[in-house]
């Protein structure tokens, strides 16, 4: 059933082109791990207000082990484990894709969600480092039309807790991790690979941990990270963090800064150029500081970043979403494993997402043809390349005052699109089959809304969440892989807009 369209409806003044361009400093979330399960970008987005750079997914591929694909703590649940890394393999979700058979492939529906929110994909994925060449060509296959993944693979290499470290050298890790890359770039080249060390554990060491081992993969990597907790419960959840105890830490905010600042100027000493540093998984462990503090401490380090004028770090990622223990935005409901318990986190890291330095922004483009009604005068080329760089339209609207009804409806020409909207600092997902979106969340609680011209800004995303060579561009020296970054669409129509300030 169709929603009924309205009677009075508002043309637009002006519509422009406009594309988003990077934060100064992106931010990325996790979402899913060991210690949580995925929860949908719906939900997301609708607790937070606006998709992030990345969403981060945890994953694991053991072929070779005779449990694979089963989750490890699913196959050993009647097994006594006495600590969080004692299982055959990692327990993260298994990736069943690559050479698998079988399996529900549970992670690509997962990445299509990302996507079709407009997000980027952060896979990141243990793999036993034994597996043959067959194996990572499969996984870059499947990974292409994911467009501008994110791969973050062997994670935190320097440690001894992760699988993979028990089944090679570090040496050996460094070198298995630079034939990846040679592999993905060979066969997905718009995937970028990220390696991520321990980096710096002290400000007195000339070199990184395990610098000389991982030589090769830091040289061949993308992007260099490092994962930095301000305060974490290593011992979760076989332990409690009380005094006394040994299985966790409480960092100085400063000192960790300071740490990961050194990493990122060592990273470019050794590959003698700047590649970006992020920090792959960062937050303060409410199990160690309690959810006051652990705000505070997360503030504290986006504040520094802030003022740092060097501008070192390009991005980083919330650990996470929802978790089972305190690192999370939510804590997962012990009755429901669907339902998440808000924690004071949520509110600060709202804060940090709306300041313009962590957020991205938009440049306006060439005003669009209109027709004497306010229509188009013919349909508009939109082009998704990725969470910071797209082009869509901003249709221009001036109000006296703030809105009682900020509607969007769309005919049938747009109802089968997937669409994302941004108005007043909030963005809305339109899926395909969805012809209604009311705006007026963007005005809820905002007192800091100034009434006159206000831009409504739209984008097309992939409707099934993947590129397709169908929906690249048909002509020109590198049409061939310009499809697996960008998706080119016509907007047919505008949407029809209601705007009222007065109750009815």
């Amino acid at each position: 059933m169709n929603t009924p369209k309205p009677l009075n409806t508002v043309s637009p003044e002006l519509v422009r082109k406009t594309t988003i361009l990077p934060a100064k400093c992106a931010i990325d979330l996790g979402d899913g791990s060991e210690r949580g399960e995925y929860v949908d970008q719906d939900y997301i987005l609708s607790r937070l207000g606006r998709p992030m750079r990345a969403i981060n997914l945890m994953y694991c591929y053991y072929p070779n082990d005779k449990e694979w694909p089963a989750r490890i703590s699913e196959a050993y649940k009647d097994k006594d484990i006495s600590y969080a890394w004692d299982y055959p393999y990692d327990d993260y979700f298994p990736y069943t894709g690559g050479l698998t058979k079988g399996g529900d492939k549970e992670v690509f529906e997962c990445m299509k969600d990302i996507r079709k929110h407009g997000q980027d994909v952060l896979l990141t994925l243990t793999i036993d480092p034994k597996v043959s060449d067959r194996h990572l060509i499969a996984i870059a296959k499947d990974l292409r039309p994911f467009g501008r993944l994110l791969l973050r693979i062997n994670h935190e290499a320097t440690g001894d807790w992760f699988s993979f470290n028990k089944r090679a050298t570090y040496a050996e890790l460094g070198l298995f991790f630079a034939h990846c890359c040679e592999i993905f770039h060979r066969e997905a080249p718009q995937i970028k690979l990220i390696i991520c060390l321990d980096g710096y554990k002290s400000l007195k060491t000339e070199k990184m941990e395990k610098e000389d081992e991982f030589l090769p993969a830091i040289k061949a990597a993308d992007i260099v990270s490092a994962d930095r907790y301000l305060s974490l419960h290593w011992g979760w959840p076989l332990d409690v963090a009380e005094e006394g105890g040994r299985n966790f830490g409480h960092f100085k905010t400063r000192t960790i800064y300071s740490l990961t600042k050194k990493s990122a100027a060592r990273y470019d000493r050794i590959c003698r150029k700047h590649k970006p540093m992020v920090l792959s998984e960062m937050n303060a462990d409410g199990d160690v500081t309690g959810p006051y503090e652990q705000c505070d401490m997360l503030r504290e380090f986006c504040d520094m970043l802030k003022k740092d004028r060097t501008k070192w770090l390009s991005g980083f990622t919330l650990y996470q979403f929802r978790d089972r223990g305190r690192l999370g935005l939510e804590t997962e409901d012990p009755n429901n494993k669907n339902i998440g318990i808000e924690q004071p986190l949520m509110k600060t890291f709202r804060e940090i997402i709306k300041d313009p330095y962590f957020s991205p922004s938009f440049k306006s483009g060439a005003e669009v043809k209109l027709k004497k009604d306010g229509a188009l005068s013919g349909a508009v080329k939109m082009r998704w390349g990725g969470s910071e760089d797209s082009d869509g339209i901003e249709m221009i609207y001036t109000v006296d005052k703030a809105p009682v009804f900020f509607e969007c409806y769309f005919d049938d020409e747009l109802k089968d699109k997937t669409l994302m909207l941004e108005i007043n600092g909030r963005w809305f997902y339109k899926g395909a089959g969805v012809d209604f979106v009311d705006l007026m969340p963007a005005f809820f609680g905002d007192p800091s809304f100034v009434p006159g011209r206000i831009a409504l800004r739209l984008f097309m995303t992939p409707a099934d969440g993947l590129n397709s060579k169908k929906m690249g561009k048909s002509g020109g020296k590198n049409a061939n892989d310009d499809w697996s970054v960008n998706q080119y669409y016509e907007l047919p129509s505008l949407p029809i807009v209601r705007i009222g300030t007065e109750a009815l």
